[in-house]
């Protein structure tokens, strides 16, 4: 499966970038991964240049208020897209002025990393980390613990 992350804005932070190479190094060893950053712009011009970003996959927004999911059940999610034989997942972080309810409306789903409002660089570290530990979860790697 091919995993495209999207973020608005690159990220403002050198221990972002540092985090971020880490994860996608372990990550590419399940599945490809991108990540791909939009220019900061008035929210329709963002919400439509993900949009086209995003043709052909399966869209996820990350908001505070979409669903809240352990660990153990993202990897579960994980595992479902792939044996439906899913090609690729969009996974939408939002800029400073989150998503509109119209661009939350047409995504497929919304996940919640948390009740918190969060930082766009601090939720691109948070995914990518749970992405990581979903596949070890999957192929029962010792990185998570219950």
């Amino acid at each position: 499966m091919h995993w495209r992350i999207i973020t608005v804005g690159k990220p403002g932070h050198s221990w972002v970038n540092e985090g971020l190479q880490m994860y996608w190094k372990r990550l590419n060893r399940y599945a490809k991964f991108e990540h791909v950053v939009v220019k900061e712009a008035p929210r329709p011009q963002v919400e439509a240049q993900i949009t086209q970003l995003c043709a052909d996959s399966l869209r996820v927004v990350l908001d505070e208020r979409g669903r809240q999911m352990r660990s153990v059940e993202l990897a579960r999610w994980v595992q479902n897209e792939e044996v439906s034989a899913r090609k690729r997942v969009c996974l939408i972080i939002g800029g400073a002025d989150g998503h509109s309810e119209a661009f939350r409306a047409g995504a497929h789903a919304a996940w919640s990393l948390s009740t918190l409002t969060m930082q766009h660089d601090i939720a691109l570290i948070v995914l990518a980390e749970q992405l990581y530990r979903a596949y070890s979860i999957l192929r029962n790697e010792p990185y998570h613990r219950e």
